[in-house]
């Protein structure tokens, strides 16, 4: 096919969409099950009305072939493991019994069972729930979800594709099952697992799949020739399956490196590749390979994880270069649009020229619907929507917003003594002993308690008008007594204000800073029910006054036990925002890591011995490629030391991560500088107490003793035990005794007993090591 027959034939389509509804009718609906307010039949039915209208959204746009599958109760990979029978031992009772309940169990676990461990998908703030496996497991296909949502789109007259997690990623995402012997590779299980895609692609067949998505965005990390061979292996035996639907592999985030001419000669019939930011390199490595004769290339041109209005003549340009690399081009996002928010226009309180600047799932489908008109019809047909185009990126470009002179004069004037502490570690651990005198294994709690539905009730009247503020933080300070007031009765050691005024650990700092846009409607699943509402970093970033110091203070005031001062750390405000693309992110942390420096500066003077400044994000921001780490990790240590490099010896700086894999950045973690870490262990079972005791970490660790992302209150013996694994690894003079991550989501009821159990563990563990009084 030559090139000009390659762009006649450009059609639209997109890799998945976000799932919640416009409402997030799909987390109250979820959420209304769970608490029996809502039947299966009726959660059932608000799911499929959910996907029917997304399916006729796009349609109606102007996609030519929908995805499908995508859409998820809880999470996709969770989705995958239960379409090939992947169900640990544990839950397969609760499984057998009720399939939704035991799916649920799976994701949230019971009193009873532990759920799915769940970390960070690759470098995004959406979290997957792990696939346990082992040498003894035994895979059985179950496409009853995939092709029940086939025929839904079908029957609703439309070209529909069905996207699925390929085989291969599903492997690398999994971990080794509890107790199997350690160095197992899931890998080993593709020749066992490969029937049952088999099984599944046929069933998709015969419902009526022209095409299947196959998504394996782990090949874009730097993979070993074994892993590159198994990929082969795996496509070589898909594609030579008989009267198979035909195969789009699919990968996403970066570039493809060695894997592209792995997967460019396997016998599939089409990739879909990433040509956005650090998946740039596409271009060139894919001519270098010779194209994909006789395939289709699914170009993903327009970015599906920002929310920045595309250029359109620049993705022209990509896609026309793209012609005569591939039979059929098609135009689409970089990766599914569930990373982005529904509809940039219910986005009311935005000025409107500001609003031009953005895109989200909507409306990065009409561009993409445009690209492919323009590459199939000609730019004549789109000259309209070029020129406005080119009119809002001027607009943005030359912004009063987008820079600051006063705020790009101070980030060039920083030196390196302001990254750093006035004494080393040890002189300053002395100190803090002094100052603070906490007991071996002291207690405290990541920073925010119950967010109760009296407290978002609070903020909406506030917004509202139907109250005033002097009521509204007169609701805020009565909730911080009584959170005070549990936290002195539980007999934890370091208190925690509870953080009831925020609405969000970064959205509540961004509505603060300049340079921030927040959003109404912006919701972004981060897992299961869970959806923020990731700010836009959209200028230059400065501190007008305090953010924290007022409730803080006022926490202090109420007890003699110290109080922390809780912050969001400076790369935590960019991987959870929606960061700006015309500028380096390192040259933006600098800005944010200034701002959050003038806020401990306040908070140490105005008396606060204790600041926590949580870096969460900072192992999910690791780009995946190890040749971009360095530089990577170079701007964010340096932003959290910027950050908290002004104190005096004797305040105690912390910081906390969670879900995530801490082995990779082991070293990172150490050139913070952070006298306490945080981080979450309880699902792992102290998985990282052992990587910081390997790597010759110094200073103080709290690893989770209480998984907070599920409903289940650990007993006395259970926090006991995983404290004792604990000081199996860390010494008891440098271990804390902390839940996983914040409270904010789980309610009082069980928050109460989970403390108590925890404060008691560290009692009865602190009572029996030597010389320790209880």
């Amino acid at each position: 096919m030559t090139s000009t027959s390659a762009a006649a034939a450009a059609r639209a389509t997109v890799h998945g969409y976000p799932r919640q509804g416009p409402n997030r009718e799909l987390k109250k609906a979820i959420e209304g099950y769970w608490k029996g307010r809502v039947s299966a039949d009726a959660l059932r039915g608000t799911a499929a009305e959910l996907r029917r209208g997304n399916w006729r959204q796009l349609a109606e746009a102007g996609v030519h072939e929908v995805p499908t599958g995508d859409f998820s109760y809880y999470d996709h990979v969770l989705d995958t493991s239960v379409m090939v029978g992947a169900v640990p031992d544990r839950h397969r009772d609760a499984v057998a019994d009720d399939a939704l309940d035991g799916y649920f169990a799976m994701a949230r676990g019971t009193q009873e069972v532990a759920p799915l461990e769940m970390t960070k998908w690759f470098d995004t703030n959406y979290h997957y729930l792990v696939p346990e496996l082992g040498p003894d497991t035994v895979f059985a296909a179950d496409s009853a979800k995939q092709v029940a949502e086939l025929t839904e789109a079908l029957g609703l007259g439309l070209a529909a594709r069905p996207v699925l997690v390929g085989p291969v990623t599903y492997l690398l995402l999994a971990k080794p099952a509890p107790g199997v012997a350690a160095g197992f590779d899931p890998l080993t299980l593709l020749d066992r697992l490969l029937p049952v895609y088999a099984e599944v692609l046929a069933d998709l067949g015969a419902a009526g799949a022209d095409w299947v998505q196959l998504d394996e965005p782990a090949l874009v990390q730097d993979r070993s020739p074994a892993v590159l061979n198994a990929a082969a292996r795996a496509y070589r035996d898909l594609g030579a399956l008989p009267d198979r639907p035909r195969l789009l592999v699919a990968s996403y985030f970066d570039r493809l490196g060695e894997a592209l001419p792995v997967l460019a000669k396997a016998p599939v019939d089409g990739l879909a590749l990433d040509f956005t930011g650090a998946a740039a390199g596409n271009l060139g490595d894919l001519a270098a390979v010779g194209g994909l004769p006789g395939k289709r290339l699914v170009a993903g041109v327009v970015d599906g994880r920002n929310v920045w209005i595309n250029d359109l003549e620049k993705s022209l340009a990509t896609v026309g270069t793209l012609l005569g690399l591939a039979d059929r081009i098609d135009v689409s996002t970089s990766c599914s649009l569930l990373h982005v928010p529904l509809d940039a226009a219910a986005e009311r309180d935005i000025d409107p020229q500001i609003a031009r600047w953005l895109a989200f799932a909507r409306q990065k489908t009409a561009e993409v619907v445009t690209l492919a008109r323009g590459l199939a019809q000609g730019t004549d047909t789109i000259a309209a929507e070029l020129a406005a185009n080119r009119t809002d990126l001027a607009s943005r470009a030359n912004s009063a917003l987008t820079h600051d002179p006063a705020v790009r004069s101070r980030a060039a004037a920083v030196t390196d003594a302001d990254g750093r502490r006035s004494q080393p570690y040890a002189g300053r651990a002395a100190a803090q002993r002094a100052h603070l005198g906490l007991p071996l294994l002291p207690t405290t709690t990541i920073g925010s308690f119950p967010q109760t539905a009296e407290l978002r009730t609070a903020r909406a009247d506030l917004r509202a008008g139907r109250i005033g503020t002097a009521g509204y933080e007169e609701r805020i300070s009565a909730e911080i007594r009584e959170v005070l007031a549990f936290q002195e009765k539980a007999g934890l050691d370091v208190l925690v204000h509870g953080e009831p005024e925020r609405n969000d650990m970064v959205q509540y700092f961004a509505e603060q800073l300049t340079g921030y846009l927040a959003t109404r409607h912006g919701w972004v699943q981060s897992y299961g029910t869970r959806y923020v509402r990731p700010p836009v970093l959209a200028g230059d970033i400065s501190r007008p006054e305090p953010m924290t110091v007022r409730w803080t203070t006022y926490a202090q005031s109420l007890t003699d036990r110290p109080v922390k001062g809780m912050l969001t750390g400076p790369v935590t405000m960019l991987a959870w925002s929606f960061v700006r693309d015309d500028q380096p992110l390192g040259e933006t942390a600098r800005q944010v890591a200034l701002a959050l420096r003038d806020e401990v500066a306040d908070l140490e003077a105005a008396g606060t011995s204790v600041i926590q400044v949580d870096e969460p994000a900072l192992r999910e921001t690791l780009p995946l490629r190890a040749t971009d780490h360095a530089a990577y990790l170079a701007w964010a240590t340096e932003a959290f030391r910027l950050t908290t490099g002004g104190v005096r010896p004797d305040t105690q700086i912390h910081t906390h991560m969670c879900y995530a894999e801490f082995g990779d950045i082991l070293r990172a973690i150490d050139d913070l500088d952070a006298d306490v870490i945080s981080l979450e262990a309880a699902r792992s079972h102290m998985q990282v107490a052992g990587e910081l005791a390997t790597a010759g970490y110094p200073r103080e660790v709290g690893p989770g003793v209480y998984d907070i992302h599920s409903p289940r209150v650990p007993g006395v013996d259970e926090a006991t035990a995983l404290l004792r694994k604990g000081l199996e690894a860390i010494p008891a003079e440098r271990l804390w005794v902390n839940p996983d991550c914040g409270l904010k989501t789980r309610g009082w009821p069980e928050v109460r007993a989970a403390l108590e159990n925890l404060v008691a563990a560290a009692r009865e563990v602190r009572g029996s090591l030597p010389g320790a009084a209880s």
